[in-house]
């Protein structure tokens, strides 16, 4: 089995399960792409399933996921263990296709809209801490930009390097898809209600995709979270830069002093049963035993 973290014991990981718990009443348990490796060891570890991580495609993404030799054979797990995004995963969690989940933010403005046409409303708790961040080229010299230059980058206000400390050469900035975690919070955190220019390059639809355009364009701009960056990309060729001089890492995510600290929310829908192992797994997240697996997985838990 490979990790990249300690797999120590610990009194508080020997606490992580459920009594009753089993492969005939495990929930559907979803999560957002980049909670993906937290959703997958939270089932793993229940059901007493090996996991690994493993690599996926030229950038050498990461995920864990469980050895496929060792899932029991009563137990179709990429049925009950899903990753549907950000957006999917709340829609699923709405339309009941999801019992519980883990995503990068709480409903969007869309989601609440469609959340009330059904008669749902959900129960959306902090459960760790992530950061969002900006990405450029690795050949980018730039290392630091304010929340100013940032917003002026995209409303057009500055559109060359040279503005911001950088080489002569036009700013390319990308943006994300409509209700996509990092779009969400481009727009809520960074941009407060200024609007961005409609820029002549295509929208990604994906979390890999802006490390793809910025990769390979040295004057490219985009924005994802700390926790895909660091544990699921590893990209040499794409780095994070600072943000009014704080750059984004382990202690000023913990700190909050990095200043696009962010949460990442467990979710059920509030009329779940209390009885019910979706509720369970919900109340566990929260323990000393649930903010180990979080530490393990990578994130910065709530408790340390």
């Amino acid at each position: 089995m490979v990790s990249f973290f300690s797999c120590s014991k610990s009194a508080n990981k020997d606490k992580f399960r459920i009594q009753g718990i089993s492969t005939q009443n495990f929930p559907v348990v979803d999560g957002s792409t980049s909670t993906s490796p937290l959703v997958n060891t939270i089932a793993c570890k229940l059901l007493g399933i090996p996991y690994e991580w493993i690599g996926t495609s030229i950038f050498g993404d990461t995920w864990i996921t469980p050895v496929q030799d060792k899932i029991p054979a009563d137990f179709d797990y990429f049925k009950r263990v899903l990753t549907s995004t950000t957006h999917g995963s709340i829609m699923n969690l709405i339309d009941k296709k999801a019992d519980f989940i883990l995503a990068a933010r709480t409903m969007s403005d869309d989601e609440k809209a469609h959340a009330i046409t059904k008669g749902i409303s959900l129960t959306e708790t902090p459960v760790a801490l992530d950061a969002f961040c900006f990405i450029v080229n690795a050949k980018n010299p730039v290392k630091n930009l304010t929340t100013k230059q940032i917003q002026d980058i995209y409303t057009g206000k500055i559109s060359n390097w040279r503005e911001v400390g950088g080489n002569d050469a036009p700013i390319k900035p990308y943006i994300r898809n409509r209700n996509s975690g990092s779009q969400e919070k481009m727009e809520k955190l960074v941009m407060k209600g200024l609007s961005m220019n409609e820029f002549p390059v295509d929208i990604e639809i994906s979390m890999a995709g802006p490390f793809d355009k910025v990769s390979s364009d040295e004057n490219a701009i985009c924005y994802t979270v700390y926790y895909y960056k660091e544990y699921m990309i590893k990209t040499s060729r794409v780095k994070h830069i600072a943000v009014d001089g704080v750059y984004p890492d382990k202690a000023t995510i913990k700190s909050k002093s990095y200043p696009y600290t962010t949460e990442v929310f467990k979710s059920i829908r509030t009329d779940q049963d209390k009885q019910s192992m979706a509720y369970k797994i919900y109340e566990l997240m929260n323990t000393p035993a649930g903010q180990d697996v979080v530490k393990e997985s990578g994130y910065v838990p709530l408790q340390f």
